[in-house]
């Protein structure tokens, strides 16, 4: 009885934190960069803040030390529905998400997302640290940080809200694995997820945020839970290319615990360049619908703002999206509505004084939902994109892929085995072939 009653005191806590967290956190995070707020926030915030490359966004009401121009984006993962099996989420448990960066920093911050959640969501501790192996869940001796929000070790999420933490100073390199791992003590709803993490990540029972090592973290996922994003200090810095897509950005058919998705390829290019690379995709995702009871996402157009404008220090926007309005169910079959809504995501982006580079659709011959009908919706879409009139620059993946005596399907050798998505060499010709003066260049986007 003592312990229903304990319950009950701390749902009502949580009930009454909640309505009045849009107030409280809109100030957490204050060394600039991204707002705590609630739902919809990405899409509607329009205000320039002090991420990298003089964009981002700054918490309203709060001054940001000259130190916060340096923030970027090393990692994200866009959030793409509610992890099946849990409703009242992982309680009692700690979720320790294995994260690979793109580019280092002196200090981190994360961003947790509640997005999908009708319900408060309580964190009792989160931890990052960097990890001591590719096999398990330990990590290195002396990288061990408590994560703080508003200088406080615990946080509440708001219903379809997020948080982003205070800075941990902490050497974090690039092109390394960090553990971000959060306890949560109560139950807190439908867990927002990325489903398709191709990372290992672990579970384990009790508060573990702490743990050096990785013997208690028994239970093993595919997926990555409430994390959407790490962010470093890095004075150098130009900011981050930031990658809105579907499953073949989010690597699907590439090795797993591997990181060899085209964008890792990408982000080890640009090494040195002061630039990190932000993988914005989701398997499943369409430019025009959205499938969140798939777990494919809010739609490209709705998702634009959050996923992509709203990460810290975007400097260029790389977007490879529109195979699954034409092969998935109810499928678009007007080219010229998937070509306008490709045509919205520049805008969007422009609006931002941001340059946007995009992909040609590439073929799928090799699937079995491959019609003659769609693929001459493809080919009509790929015709528009190759114009120059959707994007600033186009980056032609189909002719890279395609097989020259069936231009319809993948090379045997860049394709996975489905016909639709590619190989690890297939991914790592993608990319190779981005031109990354595209991605640097001085140019500014046609406004």
């Amino acid at each position: 009885m003592t312990r229903q009653r304990g319950f009950a005191l701390l749902a009502g806590l949580m009930t009454v934190v909640a309505l009045v967290c849009a107030t409280i956190f809109v100030g957490v995070g204050a060394l600039g960069g991204k707002e705590s707020t609630g739902a919809g926030s990405g899409d509607q915030a329009a205000a320039s803040g002090s991420g990298a490359g003089g964009r981002g966004r700054t918490p309203v009401g709060s001054a940001a030390p000259a130190s916060a121009g340096a923030w970027v984006g090393t990692w994200a993962a866009a959030p793409a529905g509610i992890e099946p099996g849990v409703p009242r989420g992982h309680v009692g448990r700690s979720i320790r998400n294995v994260v690979h960066t793109s580019i280092g920093g002196t200090a981190a911050r994360i961003t947790l997302s509640n997005l999908f959640s009708r319900q408060a969501l309580l964190i009792g501790h989160a931890s990052v640290a960097v990890a001591d192996s590719h096999q398990d869940a330990g990590a290195v001796p002396g990288t061990m940080r408590s994560v703080t929000f508003g200088k406080r070790t615990s946080v509440v999420v708001p219903p379809g809200g997020h948080v982003v933490s205070d800075p941990v100073r902490l050497q974090v390199p690039a092109d390394t694995d960090l553990l971000v791992t959060v306890h949560t003590p109560a139950p807190g709803g439908p867990v927002t997820y990325h489903p398709r993490a191709l990372r290992t990540s672990y579970t384990a029972l009790g508060d573990r945020t702490r743990d050096l090592g990785g013997d208690a973290y028994i239970e093993r996922a595919p997926v990555w839970r409430y994390l959407t994003a790490v962010d470093v200090l890095n004075r150098q810095a130009r900011g981050s290319v930031v990658v809105i897509g579907d499953s073949i950005t989010d690597g699907i058919g590439s090795s797993y615990d591997a990181d060899r998705r085209w964008t890792d390829t990408l982000a080890d290019r640009l090494r040195g360049s002061g630039l990190g690379v932000l993988n914005a995709g989701i398997s499943g995702n369409r430019v025009l619908r959205q499938s969140l009871a798939a777990g494919k996402g809010p739609s490209g157009l709705s998702r634009f703002g959050r996923d992509v404008l709203g990460q810290a220090g975007t400097e260029a926007v790389f977007v490879e999206l529109g195979i699954n309005d034409i092969i998935r169910r109810p499928q678009e079959t007007d080219p010229d509505l998937i070509v306008a809504g490709l045509k919205d995501l520049t805008r969007q982006a422009h609006a931002r004084g941001l340059r946007v580079v995009g992909s040609t659709l590439m073929p799928f011959g090799g699937n079995p939902r491959h019609t003659e009908e769609l693929e001459a919706v493809r080919d009509r879409v790929n015709d528009a994109i190759r114009s120059g009139e959707v994007f600033d620059r186009t980056v032609d993946f189909d002719r890279l892929l395609r097989d020259p005596y069936a231009p319809d399907r993948l090379r045997p050798h860049y394709d996975s085995g489905d016909g639709l998505h590619p190989s690890d060499a297939g991914y790592a010709a993608m990319g190779r072939f981005v031109d990354l003066g595209d991605l640097v260049g001085t140019e500014p986007a046609r406004l």
